[in-house]
């Protein structure tokens, strides 16, 4: 299903602390009152999706400073899930993040949004390793 075409796009585009809280809450998510503010500094860039002024998806780009960027927290409002947003955002993040000189996109995912980031945004898989920090000694 494609996105409705009043969806406007933007690259590192204002977006407040607040509007990151009612998102996250928006799909039964556990908001975190400053996150966006602590994280946004960080950020090679970040892709909004409004339509009519209401932030209804969004992705965030962290990077190396190099050629690898990494996708984080790709969101999208529930009452607008599975109308092709998810996918635009990946999209110009991905564009963006060439543009910036960036050689690879790196995304990590749960095994339901396999098929989102497989399929719909064009990810293959790959080896890679993880470490649950927590658990450490």
């Amino acid at each position: 299903m494609r996105a409705d075409p009043a969806v406007v796009l933007a690259w590192r585009g204002p977006l407040g602390d607040d509007e990151m809280v009612e998102l996250v809450a928006s799909h039964g998510g556990s908001p975190v009152p400053g996150w966006w503010d602590r994280i946004r500094p960080h950020s090679l860039g970040w892709v909004t999706a409004r339509a009519g002024g209401t932030l209804l998806g969004f992705v965030n780009v962290a990077w190396d400073g190099g050629d690898h960027a990494f996708l984080l927290d790709t969101k999208t409002r529930e009452d607008h899930q599975r109308q092709g947003i998810g996918a635009m955002v990946v999209g110009a993040a991905a564009a963006a993040a060439k543009a910036a000189g960036c050689e690879w996109l790196h995304v990590d995912f749960r095994p339901e949004l396999r098929a989102f980031y497989l399929d719909a945004c064009g990810f293959r898989t790959t080896d890679a390793g993880l470490i649950h920090l927590p658990s450490l000694r």
